[in-house]
């Protein structure tokens, strides 16, 4: 009998600049072609796969939420999200699908398992998800793949810590594998690598640690769910720690997994990764508690 897997997981950044430049037609500017270039094999396996859903982990940048009243964990129930103005007005782009009927099995399912979601019928996305979403999916295909985004707090202290990050990934694969209909899920983790955007740090960048983290994430994602939140930001700079929403990605994955595309750029203030996992079926006993 069909029922939910996990097929594979994708990594990308979601800095603003790289949506504006999607979206006015920068593909082959010598500044971002280094960049695009690594989303065009993440389209054409996207189509390939043709997956039913996509849950994208990324951060809210004070649209929905603000710093008076910011949940650990939130995701959205809504079949349908708005796009939010983050300022500038809206981009011009249609409302993302969502998928109400698994998402609030998924509330449900990460509540029972301890993870204190806050749980929105509405939530308009920012750059945070569009970003990628956009240069997942050309203009004349948006949006063919309904998709649930699920919130971590990576700016207002107390963060969750890596670990728990990593944990709440395994929990949705729970979820999904426990779902009885076919449903071919894609998770995304999203973020910067090492970055520094404030402080006596600013513009800081490591290559040689952003490199390792990529090699990390695949081969030893529990190296990385061990490090405290000062050991991510003395390697990749104070905004790097935004890093454990990709554990969240992996987290739902299976200990092993192919690894079919990586490209890694550093044009400016930021390291930008693109990743593609394939899941190759999980063990048990590496699922176990939460």
């Amino acid at each position: 009998m069909a029922q939910g897997r996990i097929i594979g997981g994708l990594g990308s950044p979601h800095a603003p600049s790289i949506g504006v430049a999607y979206n006015t037609g920068k593909h082959d500017a010598p500044a971002w072609k280094p960049l695009f270039d690594g989303y065009w094999p993440m389209q054409r396996w996207l189509e390939a796969k043709k997956p039913d859903l996509i849950i994208i982990i990324a951060n809210d940048h004070a649209n929905s939420f603000f710093f008076d009243r910011y949940p650990t964990f939130a995701m959205s129930v809504a079949a349908e999200h708005e796009i939010a103005d983050e300022g500038w007005g809206k981009w011009p782009l249609p409302p993302v699908p969502g998928h109400s009927e698994f998402a609030w099995q998924l509330a449900h399912s990460l509540v029972d398992q301890e993870f204190d979601m806050a749980v929105c019928q509405e939530f308009p996305l920012d750059h945070g998800c569009l970003t990628p979403l956009t240069c997942f999916f050309p203009p004349e295909k948006r949006w063919w793949v309904p998709v649930i985004p699920i919130i971590v707090n990576v700016l207002q202290p107390p963060i969750p810590s890596a670990r728990r990050c990593y944990n709440l990934g395994r929990a949705i694969r729970r979820t999904v594998e426990a779902w009885p209909k076919k449903l071919d899920v894609v998770m995304v983790g999203t973020g910067g690598l090492s970055h520094q955007l404030g402080g006596e740090r600013f513009g800081f960048n490591d290559t040689k640690w952003d490199n390792e983290f990529l090699d990390l994430v695949e081969t030893d994602p529990e190296r990385l769910a061990r490090m405290t939140h000062q050991e991510f930001m003395e390697k990749g700079g104070a905004d790097s720690v935004e890093e454990i929403m990709w554990l969240v990605m992996r987290g739902a994955l299976s200990p092993k997994v192919r690894r079919v595309h990586r490209n890694y750029y550093l044009p400016m203030v930021t390291g930008f990764a693109q990743v593609i996992f394939e899941d190759l079926g999980g063990e048990a006993g590496a699922l176990k508690a939460a």
